[in-house]
């Protein structure tokens, strides 16, 4: 196993890791110092880097914290998060954030679970390894989770779904398995949830129809089975769905899309998707995407998707259509090399 490597270089001044410190209360002249506990858990977490640095007493309560490109060589350099002092940290911290750093290794520290007024958690794009803590629901207070463009594998924990402030989570781009926590439908107030690129299975949650303020859904690239979940159509507020490249099956016209009404991308490609075009699609007056290429959809399409004003591209290629595209000139020039609908058997009529 390669040694991880310390680090030592002065800083004498913050531009190796970007630290932000705001104060507390309303008004900065009242603002409290950082407690000599605080100062020394700070100072014991970045010498846990292997960085050499002065702190001085005169900070204020630290309420925001990011290091961002600072570990930037795993194979040279590779360092992990300290577990230690985090808690000490609790009753200030609100907002942590480690970004774009591939030399940050190991997994998530099991105290980050007890920093109890965190509003935003961001571990976006490192080296971080092994499942995630499953202490991370009790942070009630997050209003944003990004753990994107990891390396996390094993379940989802389902007390994720105690996260009842959160507006945003972002899993994607991970190695994460199993089905989706039914516990994410008590997440009422999400407004968007990115799971793309990991290897999720299972139907795609019943549950998720519950979240009436979402507006993206993204869950294209993981291993969904099972058809369509109806309760998709409950998403009032939904403007992106992004289900593209699962395994899903089942027929489009199970799900009443006219209810979709805010729907601005829907993108349902290469999902083994079967049975007609519904024209209740072209009752999606804001929609400007529409990708239904590479499924085995057939018979005709719609003459009522060229009713879509906003549309900007139509994607209907690798399908099993048939009979003629009676569409206008004028909307095939709208679109251009946007419309698509080869390797269809289907003739063009304008």
């Amino acid at each position: 196993m390669k040694k991880i490597k310390s680090l030592r270089f002065p800083i004498p001044v913050l531009c190796v890791f970007y630290l932000s410190v705001w104060c507390n209360g309303e008004d900065e002249s009242v603002a409290a110092p950082m407690k000599r506990t605080e100062v020394e858990a700070l100072y014991s977490a970045v010498q846990a880097f292997g960085v050499s640095c002065d702190l001085f007493d005169g900070f204020w309560r630290l309420k925001a914290l990011s290091f961002f490109s600072c570990f930037v060589s795993p194979r040279r350099y590779p360092v992990s998060i300290p577990n230690q002092n985090w808690e000490v940290l609790a009753a200030s911290l609100e907002w942590l954030e480690f970004r774009s750093n591939p030399g940050l290794i190991g997994q998530i520290p099991f105290k980050f679970g007890q920093l109890e007024n965190l509003q935003s958690l961001v571990l976006l794009e490192n080296g971080l390894t092994g499942e995630l803590q499953a202490n991370l629901g009790n942070l009630i207070n997050l209003r944003r989770l990004n753990l994107a463009g990891n390396s996390f594998t094993g379940r989802i924990p389902d007390n994720f779904g105690l996260l009842n402030n959160l507006l945003i989570l972002d899993l994607s781009r991970n190695s994460l398995s199993g089905s989706l926590p039914l516990s994410f439908g008590a997440l009422n107030s999400l407004l968007k949830l990115d799971l793309r690129c990991n290897k999720l299975e299972g139907r795609i949650a019943e549950e998720l129809g519950n979240l009436k303020k979402l507006t993206l859904l993204d869950l294209s690239n993981n291993r969904f089975s099972g058809g369509l979940t109806k309760t998709l159509q409950n998403l009032c507020s939904l403007e992106e769905l992004v289900l593209s490249d699962n395994p899903t099956g089942g027929d489009l016209m199970s799900l009443e899309w006219q209810n979709l009404t805010g729907l601005a991308a829907l993108d349902l490609a290469n999902m083994s998707l079967t049975g007609g075009i519904p024209e209740s699609i072209a009752g999606l007056k804001g929609l400007r995407f529409l990708g239904l290429n590479d499924n085995k959809l057939t018979g005709d399409i719609p003459t009522k998707l060229a009713s879509l004003a906003n549309v900007s591209a139509v994607y209907l290629h690798g399908n099993n259509l048939t009979g003629e595209i009676k569409f206008s000139a004028w909307f095939y020039g709208k679109l251009g090399r946007r419309f698509g609908a080869w390797e269809n058997s289907v003739g063009r009529k304008s």
